[in-house]
Order: structure tokens, then C-alpha cells, then sequence
């Protein structure tokens, strides 16, 4: 979890149907105006962006990095978000809540419990995490947000199978608080292959057990579709098969973890639309880092996956 200039070429399906140059020249000359009115006028409240979202079908958000070169405090991101037609932010942490409701936008992830270095695969720290469970779930709920975060933990000389033993031990306590609020508890799927070297919950085999063994709809896997295809690939199918295993996407190109574009190998379009026939009703969140224009690399990526 990680809380920048050619017009690229993208080639989308949209039910079904090959954008048209049209669509695109549409989608371009949106781009370049918001960029240009936020660079006129650094201090605008919203860019005037119009709707860019048109069937809405997948619940996109965004996590911070996306447009943290914009330069956009969390007032103008919010305006910015509604304009596009955006369900909200996602890794939000609580001085940004108030403004989210303001504009009546969700925050689709919040923070849970454990960290990436040191996470719930570590049982001397349990204490100190169910604590971290108990308030932040309870604080996800009062402003009605559907998801607080967990990670695994690096493996530190912990085999797998202990690692899954001490994660169980703790998210069966864990599960009880999000099931009297309603609130789910996502842990997130990490590569370790490059970005994350030792992670626990690297593998899609290893998360899905825990999910079982656990035995509760509020405890489900962050699939996060970049860490998965540097893993593991077979997005679809894996996705396909374990649906009520995964709670959350996160989104980005592979490789480098930037722009959902030409440059990536992963086609977006037929993963979002694999999503859509489970059944999802969960929040798709973007979690790239722009090396072009932030605002046109937004619009790329949300058009290529409302589908």
C-alpha cells in the first residue's frame, strides 16, 4: 500500500463498443481544461471538469498519491471528485472525514489495525492492534464508512502457517467488533517480489485460507490488482472464482505502478468488467502514481474503467 507528457494512445471497450477518436478528442480537450484551470488558478475551489464518468457501473475512488502533484488541498479534491462523477477518497485518515461528508462522498478504506513491516502476524503486538480494531472500527461506523484496512506483517523468520494461525487468532476477536458495526475489515494483498520484499499476505492461496478460516463476511481480502499481476497474474479467473473473498480493489499499471495505460500490460477494461459480472458491489480505488499531468492521467483512468 503506498499512501508524471504525450497524449497517450489508449484503446477501450465501453459496452462493448470501441471508443470512437471522437470520444477520445472529448476525453483529451476535458483533461486539458481542467489542467489548464488549475494551473491558471492554483487556488480555484473545483475545476470545472464536467461529468467524466458515464455508466458508473464500477464505484471508482482515489487514494492520495493519484493527484498529490496537483497541488489541490482536500477542499478542491473533494469539489473536483463530485464534478467528475467519483464516489470519493480512499486510505483517508479522519482530518479529512468531515470534508468527505460535506460533499457526500465516502471514504472507501480507512485505517484498521497493523502496519506493512509489523502487522498481525506478530501476536506480541495483538493487544495493542484489537485496541487499534475497537477505535477505528467504531470511528468507521459513525461516519458510515464500509472499510478499515489490516496488513499481514513481514514474515521476520514467522513460517506462513504460524502467521496465519496468529492473523486467525486475532481477526476472530476482530470480526466480532466489525460485525456489531458493520464494518469490514480488509487485509491487503502486497507483492514482495518488488515492492514489498518478505510481506506475508503476498499470495492470493495464502489469503483466501485465512479468509475461511476466519468465517466472517466482514473479514475479506484487499485484492489489489497491480501486487496481484506482478505476483500471480490470472487476474480474471482468480477474481472470477473467489469474489466472496475480496472486499476491496485497488488499481495501477503494471510495471512501475503508474498510469492504467498503453505502457502497462494489464487490458483494465475486461478486468472491470469480470468485476461487474460477480455481482461486486464494493468500491474500486486507484492507487497509481502519475509520471504525467495528474488530472489527465485521472481522466485516462477513469474512463477506462467505467465500463
Amino acid at each position: 500500500m503506498n499512501l508524471n507528457q504525450k497524449t497517450p494512445k489508449i484503446q477501450m471497450r465501453m459496452n462493448d463498443q470501441q471508443v470512437t477518436r471522437r470520444d477520445m478528442l472529448k476525453t483529451t480537450a476535458i483533461a486539458v481544461g481542467v489542467a489548464s484551470t488549475l494551473t491558471s488558478s492554483p487556488h480555484v475551489a473545483s475545476a470545472q471538469t464536467g461529468k467524466i464518468v458515464k455508466n458508473g457501473r464500477i464505484k471508482q475512488t482515489i487514494c492520495g498519491g493519484c493527484l498529490r502533484k496537483a497541488g489541490l488541498d482536500a477542499e478542491q479534491t473533494a469539489k473536483l471528485l463530485v464534478e467528475m462523477g467519483l464516489a470519493g477518497r480512499d486510505l483517508v485518515r479522519p482530518n479529512d472525514w468531515d470534508t468527505l461528508k460535506k460533499y457526500d462522498l465516502v471514504a472507501s478504506m480507512v485505517p484498521g489495525a497493523g502496519g506493512i513491516k509489523e502487522g498481525l502476524n506478530d501476536k506480541s503486538k495483538h493487544a495493542k492492534f484489537l485496541d487499534d480494531f475497537k477505535n477505528n472500527i467504531k470511528a468507521a461506523a459513525e461516519y458510515k464508512w464500509p472499510n478499515v484496512i489490516c496488513m499481514a506483517g513481514d514474515r521476520k523468520g514467522i513460517s506462513d502457517e504460524e502467521g496465519m494461525d496468529n492473523c486467525q487468532t486475532i481477526l476472530k476477536e476482530a470480526v466480532k467488533i466489525a460485525e456489531d458495526y458493520d464494518v469490514t475489515i480488509c487485509m491487503e494483498l502486497l507483492n514482495s517480489k518488488v515492492n514489498h520484499p518478505g510481506y506475508m499476505c503476498d499470495h492470493t492461496t495464502w489469503g483466501f485460507e485465512l479468509c475461511r478460516r476466519v468465517g466472517s463476511p466482514r473479514f475479506k481480502m484487499l485484492y489489489d490488482i497491480y501486487h496481484m499481476q506482478v505476483m500471480e497474474g490470472d487476474l480474471i479467473a482468480t477474481i472470477k472464482k473467489n469474489i466472496q473473498y475480496i472486499g476491496h480493489f485497488h488499481t495501477a499499471g503494471v510495471p512501475g505502478r503508474h498510469e492504467l495505460d498503453e505502457n502497462q500490460e494489464i487490458y483494465y477494461p475486461a478486468v472491470m468488467r469480470a468485476i461487474l459480472e460477480t455481482g461486486y458491489q464494493g468500491y474500486v480505488a486507484h492507487e497509481y502514481t502519475p509520471v504525467r499531468d495528474p488530472i489527465k492521467s485521472l481522466v485516462q483512468a477513469v474512463t477506462t474503467c467505467d465500463v
